[in-house]
């Protein structure tokens, strides 16, 4: 609790240095990878901006500090909001979701397949964090790049080649403070505000560790040298490598995150901006929920966003656990935006406002009395998500090693590009779940995975209510489409992570194999089939991505275009994750960050023609 009362504190003392004007240049929803980048970088700018937050500010608590304590903070009802998701349309299919979720109705939960009688089903939980800083308060930091065709294919669909790979790197260079690459090092940035760094990787060149011994083992299955594994531990994972998105290799993870394990995110340079002695004009509202868009559409040939109305108070979203039911709605307040609003508030989030908003499918905002000022079909369609799994077992005595990483392709991946990104370790990850990970004692051992470009999904993020307090419902439709592929590679993966497994030593074999292949079947009945319906039925997934895609001009389910702007308005763009044609890359959270200092490049860039306009016509 001494943290939640601190962080109550800091939320006057943050608003205190605000111009106390309801009118704004610019108001931005949402301080995530995101939103908080985009405020500072248009306040830095000269223009007075407001970034509305429906969090508290936690940048002093150690649970979200230290990024070690990842798992905490996701855990943290301090910041956690929960959305209860589906993964497919089938409810029986769901149920056998292992770590399903259930309301006891006496303040605690159930997870798992026997329920008490009487208990409410919640669904799969997905944690997001309402903080300053958004999510990238509460991960686990890993800083990871797009491949280059995530970029390339954003300039193929819109034409825009400021989108180029080589040229987007560029944004990483400007937002980063990279710790362990050479100052001299012209691929990295050195003098951004996000923090980057890796670990020691001397670990790798004991040959009698069993994880080094599984190491070259896994190197000989895919393709590396087994003499090199220690060297190989050490590649830059944010590399410009000619072949990088084709190389099998282990690599350093990177994180955003200083030497001393200092957690680094939007909140490192929100509060840079606001303590900068230049008084840059940003105005941060914590503890304010946005509930509607203002839109002028008097003037004008289409809707111009003109402002925004909030509730202001704690926990009033009811995906926050600690929102008392029944409390009485607090009035709402409005702020206007001089130039542009721009929404930040994350894949779930940003679709539900512009929705509340009149912008979203006709037919689902009909269903719900809202007025519709654009029919825009795309908006919370399209909703994706890489697939992620593990492979557990229990070792005859703990391994102790650092974090074996590694990005692999899988002999049956559709193109030579890799498709799977593992680290393997002392360590349990099977998911989320109120009071996640299971810990299985010392001798756990672990290898998680993440697939990428999925072809099987079909998300949605969808009304339940025109209530701004209400959660959607997400359905996140895994395996829909082309599943049997999928689910194929996961397989595929498994075997190979599994087989390394077995060069040990005796110390530690065998493993008693939890999942997906349980000892007592994989030696003799665990079947292809099996693994797949294993990962059919307990993946999981936390990079959501997409429901507000850019994308073509004439195509009516892309929401955005290239610039960010929500088509059919003017005044109003989107600037998060949920703007991504598809995930990018593994994690999305450093890309989000990079699109976002390229979206302030955009905003900046209208307004200065804007002026520009403005003082021609003056001149005349």
């Amino acid at each position: 609790m001494r943290f939640s009362f601190l962080s109550l504190l800091l939320a006057p003392a943050l608003a205190a240095a605000a111009d106390p004007t309801t009118t704004y240049d610019y108001i931005v929803v949402g301080s995530g990878p995101g939103g908080g980048p985009l405020s500072a970088e248009l306040a830095r700018a000269g223009y007075s901006t407001l970034l509305i937050e429906a969090g508290t500010d936690q940048w002093d608590n150690p649970t979200y500090a230290d990024i070690q304590n990842f798992n905490e903070a996701a855990n943290d009802e301090t910041t956690r909001w929960d959305f209860w998701v589906k993964h497919s349309d089938d409810a029986a299919r769901d149920l056998k979701f292992k770590h399903t979720t259930w309301d006891t109705g006496d303040g605690t939960f159930y997870v798992g397949l026997d329920p008490p009688e009487g208990a409410k089903l919640l669904g799969i939980q997905y944690p997001r964090a309402a903080v300053l800083g958004g999510c990238a308060m509460h991960n686990a930091g890993v800083a990871s790049l797009p491949e280059d065709d995530d970029w390339n294919r954003i300039v193929n669909l819109t034409g825009d080649a400021s989108w180029e790979a080589g040229k987007m790197r560029e944004y990483l260079k400007r937002i980063e403070r990279n710790e362990y690459a050479g100052v001299d090092d012209a691929t990295h940035g050195h003098d951004g505000w996000l923090a980057i760094s890796n670990t020691d990787p001397s670990w790798a060149k004991n040959d009698s560790n069993p994880a080094v011994k599984i190491m070259k083992r896994l190197a000989q299955l895919t393709g590396q040298d087994p003499s090199q594994v220690a060297d190989l531990a050490n590649t830059d994972l944010l590399g410009d490598f000619p072949n990088r998105d084709t190389m099998s290799s282990f690599f350093n993870m990177a994180t955003h995150s200083d030497k001393n394990g200092k957690r680094a995110s939007p909140n490192n340079y929100i509060r840079a901006t606001l303590a900068d002695p230049a008084k840059y004009p940003l105005t941060v509202k914590l503890n304010t929920l946005a509930t509607k868009v203002l839109f002028n559409t008097t003037t004008g040939s289409k809707p111009r966003a003109i402002g925004i109305e909030v509730m202001e108070g704690s926990s009033l979203y009811r995906a926050d656990p600690k929102h008392i039911p029944g409390t009485t709605a607090p009035k709402v307040h409005r702020y206007f935006a001089n130039r542009e609003v721009i929404l930040s508030g994350g894949v779930f989030n940003t679709p539900q406002l512009l929705k509340l908003s009149g912008i979203g499918p006709a037919t689902e905002l009909q269903k719900f009395n809202i007025s519709v000022v654009v029919d825009s079909p795309g908006v919370g369609e399209g909703l994706t998500d890489n697939y992620e799994g593990s492979v557990l077992g229990l070792g005859k005595v703990p391994i102790e090693s650092g974090l074996i990483t590694i990005l692999f392709r899988t002999p049956n991946a559709p193109t030579a590009k890799r498709n799977i990104y593992a680290w393997c370790g002392a360590f349990s990850f099977e998911g989320f779940w109120p009071g996640y990970p299971t810990y299985y004692g010392a001798e756990q051992f672990s290898c998680a995975m993440v697939h990428v470009k999925p072809r099987s999904q079909d998300g949605s993020v969808r009304l339940t209510s025109a209530d701004p307090q209400d959660k959607p419902e997400i359905n996140f439709r895994f395996f829909e489409h082309g599943g049997d592929e999928d689910l194929s590679e996961l397989v595929s993966a498994a075997n190979i992570l599994r087989e390394s497994w077995q060069a040990a030593g005796e110390e530690v074999l065998p493993f008693n194999e939890l999942h997906p292949c349980p000892s007592s079947e994989s030696n003799s009945t665990c079947s292809e089939a099996q693994q797949a319906e294993f990962f059919k039925t307990q993946a999981y997934s936390h990079h959501a991505t997409s429901s507000c895609q850019i994308g073509a001009e004439g195509d009516e389910m892309a929401v955005l275009d290239s610039k960010f702007r929500v088509r059919g308005t003017e005044g109003l763009r989107v600037v998060d994750a949920s703007a991504f044609p598809n995930v990018p890359g593994f994690f999305p959270s450093v890309p989000t960050m990079m699109i976002s200092v390229k979206a302030a490049g955009d905003v900046l860039a209208a307004a200065r023609e804007a002026e520009a306009d403005a003082d021609a016509g003056v001149g005349k």
